[in-house]
């Protein structure tokens, strides 16, 4: 008999390594991955672009509705990847002038409420693997298995400080270290749906383990909720 499909969904601080477990899940367990932080990086991208002023509320609904998100699997790759209005924008979302905004942008009701009703429509049917900062708590408050993930800030910020500086040789540690702890605040502080544990979240530090143990940990522990599924 087939195994019944689940919910998981992956929460915690920047640069904990969430996509990457998320991933790896996902494609150990056939499930489709979304990457729900990807979604507010190409909406900030698509502000950013277009000069949108998004302190103005009626701008912001007026660009929402020139927005079309997809993901698309690619098949070199192996993962999928977001398109913008048709454009692959996977890593140009990456870019550090994103990121010094998209907590911003985030934070802002008419954008996470854009947002949050595409993730819930990509759940309908379960098998799918959730990664952001509110998706256990107000995405998929039912999901079966919560994971909130963290880990000591110095080792976060090392491990930004590398992804940043391959594509960016000129990046200073201490300009990642001023975007992490920004980030952090309006993440934790925001009035909409701010970065908290759901109270049911299994909590994964992996400030001193290494990947393949962490994805060891979560895959026991998405395999028990598949198993205890009627």
């Amino acid at each position: 008999m087939a195994k019944k499909k689940i919910i998981i969904t992956i929460d915690g601080w920047s640069s904990c390594g969430k996509s990457t477990l998320a991933r790896q899940l996902a494609k150990q367990l056939g499930y489709v991955y979304v990457d729900s932080g990807a979604m507010y990086r190409a909406i900030t991208l698509y502000f950013l672009r277009n000069h949108v002023d998004w302190t103005d509320p009626v701008k912001v609904r007026e660009a929402l509705q020139e927005i079309n998100l997809e993901f698309i699997f690619n098949e070199a790759s192996q993962v999928s990847e977001i398109y913008l209005n048709d454009e692959n924008v996977e890593y140009v979302i990456r870019d550090l002038v994103v990121a010094e905004k998209v907590s911003e942008v985030a934070a802002i009701r008419e954008v996470r409420s854009f947002a949050v009703a595409q993730q819930q429509r990509m759940g309908t049917r379960k098998g799918i693997v959730m990664d952001g900062r509110d998706i256990g708590t107000v995405v998929f408050p039912h999901a079966e298995l919560k994971i909130f993930m963290t880990a000591d800030n110095a080792v976060r910020v090392e491990r930004r400080f590398k992804e940043l500086y391959a594509k960016n040789p000129n990046i200073t540690i201490e300009e990642v270290k001023n975007n992490l702890e920004m980030r952090d605040y309006i993440d934790s502080n925001r009035e909409v749906s701010p970065l908290r544990k759901a109270d049911d979240a299994r909590v994964l530090d992996n400030t001193n383990i290494s990947r393949d143990e962490q994805f060891a940990l979560a895959l026991q522990w998405a395999e028990e909720m598949i198993h205890h599924q009627k």
